[in-house]
Parts: structure tokens; C-alpha cells; sequence
């Protein structure tokens, strides 16, 4: 006999002297029994003696079984008892009244000693595996918990050395005397500092956005301004793959007319690299990605095209967390955290994919409505 059945302890409550001497000359030699014989004594027992399982009989003077059964699934210290009902009473609405009222099981008198024994084992052991799942969604909660503490803790001290790089070479590029090769090496320095700084401020928001918690604070963004930069930071592993970047769009190739989207810098900026980080990876060597900004009504579409081929494999799982294939290095989290950024913004993202026509994700802003306005970018 395993130990988890012997120390296992069991409340038997019936008003009949008779009745609880079967049950305790069928089951003491398994469990370790208390009793009671009415159900205030049952109460004080449970409190006191916190039994593995009630036999609660029903028909009881003074305080039935049903209310005795009430008053323990209201208690949180006892409500997880499991309780099964005996009784004489062998009417099926008095059998879903028991169930309704909270108890796992119903057995009819008179008593059969089989059923009983198998019925508590049963019992038991669906408890002991409760038990276990709650502890190890208790262990999961904590892991989380510390996991999220380390991360904080990281976004701070993170912080320090990327603003150092920020500010530093934002003040070597204010030096004029600097050559143009030193000023573009500069510039991507400070974007690239700025893409991680976002990358950390967006760790905490990408969670506020799956719990549809995040405050969106719109404003009027220049998707050209914001794609010349994102442009810049890919220079290095553009020239490795000796790929080519087209950036069109229908108002005008300088940016000045936008096109403007309502929504926020940063997170138009952290959708559109990872993207474009994407497109630079997925694309065949000595091939063109090409960005296609067009302006509509009520929305900016935003088409970034490279002739690779998104995986079969992957295909349908495009958009869900921790989807990667054929990278070393990869987390599986830019595309899902564009699709949530792009949602966030009250936005849209799709994506067609062939071998023909190589790959074409297409996202959809909402269109700034005021005109030129403040850009930002």
C-alpha cells in the first residue's frame, strides 16, 4: 500500500452510529478516520482536522448535509475538500442537487463496501493531482515573477551605457570638421543606440499590448523620415549581401509631404525595423528590397517586398510567437511583435509569398487626417 493512501485522513458525518461503524470497519485500515454525527460538529472538525475527503451524509437533523456542504465550498481555507455525498435518497434530481451544491460523487445506501473503497481511492488521487497542478502553476507564476524582475532590472541598467552612446555621438556629429564617411558611420551608431534603447522601453510595453493594456498616445508620424533611418542602421549588412533599397512613395521621394500616419514614433520605428530587418535577411544576395509607401483615404499602406520565400513550414504560423526558421540566432519575435504593434496603432498586417514573386508583407496605418502637422521622423 502506497504511502499517499495511508496517511491520506478521512471525516465520515452521519447522524446513524450504525452506518458510520460500516464505513469505518471498510476503510479504517487504509485511512486514518475521524467522525462525526451531526453537521456543526463536521464543521468544527473540518476547521480543526482538515481531513483529504468528506463522506457527508444528507439527511441529518438540525443542519443538513447540503448546508454543512455549502458552508465548506464558501471557506477558501476547506472549499477544495472534496466531499462525496451517502444517503438513502436515490432520486436523480437529489443526486444534482448534491453535485450543484458542490460534492465530487453520490453513493446510495445500503452501502456497497467495493464502490465505497474504489470511489474515495478515486477521489483522493484526483486530489493529490490538483494539488500537484496547483503547485506547479504556483512555481510557473513565480518564475514568471522573477523573470520579469530581471528584465527590469536589465532595461535599467541597460539604459546607462546606451545613453552614453546616444549622447556621445550625437555631439561628435555636431562636429562639422567631420568627413562624410566618419558622419554616416556616426549616424548609424546613434541609430542603431536608439533602435536597442526602444527595443528595451518596448520589452514591458509588448506585454501591456497581449494584455490589451497598452495607452496608445497617437500622433502625426512621417513614414519616409522614419524608413530613411531604418534604412541607414541596415547600411552594413546591406552592403554584405550587396543589396540594393528602394524606398518609393507616392508623395514624393524627399519626405516632405509624408506620407503621415497617426500613431507613435517609436513603435512605427520597432515595426518597421523589425521588418526591414527581416526583409535584409530573407532576401538572396545581389537583389533589391523595395518599400512601396502609398497614401489613401483613411489609411497609409506600407509594402515591403524581397524575392526570398517564406518557409512552407512557417507560413501559417507567420504572425504567432516564437515562430523562426533557418536562423541560429533568431527569437522568433519580430514579426509577432509587429503584428502587435500594428494592431495597437489600429492597424493591419498581412503578407503573400511565393517562390515567383518572392515575399511582400503589407501593413496598413491609419492616415494622419491633419494635414501636414507636426512630423516626426
Amino acid at each position: 500500500m502506497n504511502h499517499e493512501v495511508k496517511s491520506a485522513k478521512l471525516l465520515i458525518v452521519d447522524d446513524m452510529p450504525a452506518n458510520i461503524k460500516v464505513l469505518v470497519q471498510c476503510l479504517h485500515s487504509k485511512y486514518r478516520i475521524i467522525v462525526a454525527t451531526d453537521g456543526l460538529n463536521a464543521l468544527e472538525l473540518v476547521m480543526s482536522e482538515k481531513p483529504d475527503l468528506i463522506l457527508l451524509d444528507i439527511m441529518m437533523p438540525g443542519m443538513d448535509g447540503y448546508e454543512v456542504c455549502r458552508k465548506l465550498k464558501v471557506n477558501k481555507h476547506v472549499k477544495d475538500i472534496p466531499i462525496i455525498f451517502i444517503t438513502a435518497k436515490d432520486d436523480v434530481e437529489d443526486e444534482a442537487k448534491g453535485l450543484e451544491q458542490g460534492a465530487v460523487d453520490y453513493i446510495t445506501k445500503p452501502f456497497s463496501i467495493p464502490i465505497v473503497l474504489a470511489r474515495v481511492k478515486t477521489h483522493l488521487r484526483l486530489k493529490k493531482a490538483r494539488e500537484v497542478i496547483a503547485a506547479k502553476n504556483k512555481e510557473l507564476l513565480e518564475a514568471d515573477r522573477l523573470k520579469e524582475d530581471v528584465n527590469r532590472i536589465m532595461r535599467h541598467d541597460l539604459k546607462g551605457p546606451l545613453n552614453a552612446i546616444i549622447g556621445f555621438s550625437s555631439l561628435l556629429l555636431a562636429d562639422s570638421g567631420l568627413d562624410q564617411e566618419k558622419k554616416e558611420s556616426l549616424e548609424i551608431i546613434s541609430s542603431s543606440g536608439y533602435l536597442l534603447l526602444t527595443m528595451i522601453d518596448q520589452s514591458l510595453d509588448l506585454y501591456k499590448m497581449e494584455q490589451k493594456m497598452y495607452e496608445l498616445k497617437p500622433i502625426c508620424v512621417n513614414i519616409f523620415e522614419i524608413f530613411k533611418k531604418i534604412i541607414k542602421s541596415h547600411a552594413r549588412a546591406m552592403a554584405v549581401k550587396h543589396l540594393d533599397i528602394q524606398l518609393v512613395s507616392d508623395c514624393g521621394t524627399n519626405g516632405k509631404h509624408g506620407p503621415f500616419v497617426l500613431g507613435e514614433e517609436l513603435l512605427c520605428y520597432s515595426l518597421f525595423a523589425n521588418l526591414m530587418k527581416n526583409a535584409v535577411e530573407a532576401s538572396p544576395a545581389n537583389h533589391v528590397v523595395r518599400v512601396h509607401l502609398k497614401n489613401g483615404t483613411d489609411h497609409v499602406e506600407i509594402a515591403i517586398h524581397n524575392q526570398g520565400e517564406i518557409p512552407e513550414q512557417i507560413k501559417d504560423r507567420f504572425f504567432e510567437k516564437y515562430v523562426t526558421s533557418g536562423k541560429t540566432h533568431g527569437t522568433g519575435l519580430g514579426t509577432y511583435s509587429a503584428r502587435l504593434m500594428a494592431q495597437t496603432q489600429n492597424g493591419s498586417i498581412h503578407f503573400t509569398s511565393s517562390r515567383e514573386t518572392g515575399t511582400t508583407v503589407t501593413v496598413q496605418l491609419p492616415v494622419f487626417q491633419g494635414g501636414g502637422g507636426h512630423m516626426t521622423g
